[in-house]
């Protein structure tokens, strides 16, 4: 077993992470830390628990402690961190320089040219950037990056389809409100409502869609040429994106080879990847978030409404639970990026 640690622990994601961590075969979950205000508690006093599942025995008497090197234990080397973007901006590279390999889904640095932003299905092998990233930076630990929800929500399917040569891309999302976390967005402003923008939700899913299918040729990602534009859309789902997405391909392809791309498309090995990465419908009505967002338990993109347009565009209509590979569950990364001998210097 590995042993883990989960920073900014008692916050939404970090309660996802618990649960995603909790049961995992490689991983053990041995420290938790939290803000000033939360250190020196017990989990189950510092955690307001919200998750859908108790919390998990294990983590209930663990000590929550500050988010630095000095107060991480040293038997620990991987982190998954769930921290705001500022803070993460502050003190993730501080705890890569000290050794630490950190996963983190705070969504500064994603674009940097030496940080790897990965789909363990999609583009495991741009973790090669993280020996660019030691020589550049000094570091024995490493920093990566999880993509944006809406981004892991739309991009398994892409990189089905970019054998047919990916030319453009459409995408309108209606993102769930669990995508904002607790205090995102408030009832007064959802209930009976969507609200068109979402931040910088659009700008993310244009230039990390393009990162995230780029090729790595050693040094550097060079980015996917395809042309991305998207709108994204609060609505008063709970839990479950539904996003729209039109694509352009260079050759000509059908609705059955879209399925066909789609179905075969292959997931990753290590857990909680599940066994079937993209399911597939023919009925016109599907897929929904009440109904298909625990496909996979809550890690499985589900596809359908498949339908040509004009010429060579093909109208996909798609979902995916914003529970599972969302902001609120970050990916576990795949096994290039687990500590080493060398990522267990100090």
């Amino acid at each position: 077993m590995v042993d883990v640690g989960i920073l900014g622990a008692t916050g939404a994601v970090g309660q996802r992470l618990v649960q995603l961590l909790d049961p995992h075969p490689e991983f053990d979950i041995a420290t938790l830390t939290a803000s000033p205000a939360s250190t020196g508690k017990t989990y189950r006093e510092a955690a307001k628990w919200r998750a859908d599942t108790p919390m998990p025995d294990a983590v209930t008497d663990i000590e929550v402690v500050a988010t630095d090197p000095d107060s991480i234990s040293d038997d620990v080397r991987l982190l998954f961190s769930s921290l705001p973007s500022d803070v993460g901006r502050e003190v993730e590279p501080k705890l890569a320089e000290a050794g630490y390999v950190v996963s983190s889904n705070a969504s500064n640095a994603r674009m940097a040219e030496d940080v790897p932003l990965v789909i363990p299905e999609v583009n495991p092998d741009h973790l090669g950037l993280i020996d660019v990233q030691r020589d550049e930076r000094g570091w024995d630990g490493a920093l990566l990056k999880n993509p944006n929800c809406s981004t892991i929500t739309m991009v398994p399917t892409l990189a089905a389809l970019d054998q047919f040569g990916l030319d453009a891309v459409r995408v309108a999302t209606l993102q769930a409100v669990s995508g904002a976390g607790y205090s995102g967005v408030t009832s007064m402003e959802i209930i009976d409502n969507a609200i068109p923008h979402i931040g910088s939700e659009e700008q993310k899913m244009e230039s990390e869609s393009r990162k995230l299918l780029g090729t790595f040729d050693g040094s550097e990602i060079d980015r996917h040429g395809m042309d991305v534009a998207a709108s994204c859309n609060r609505v008063p789902t709970v839990d479950g994106h539904l996003e729209n997405v039109w694509a352009e391909t260079s050759d000509d392809v059908t609705v059955d080879e879209v399925t066909a791309a789609m179905s075969a498309y292959p997931s990753a090995a290590p857990p909680p990847s599940p066994e079937r990465l993209i399911h597939t419908f023919t009925e016109p009505d599907r897929p929904q978030p009440r109904l298909d967002r625990n496909r996979g338990d809550g890690m499985a993109v589900s596809a359908g409404g498949f339908r040509p347009t004009e010429g060579r565009d093909c109208r996909r209509v798609r979902h995916h639970r914003g529970g599972g590979r969302r902001a609120a569950r970050p990916r576990v990364p795949p096994r290039r990026a687990r500590p080493t001998a060398r990522d267990r210097r100090l």
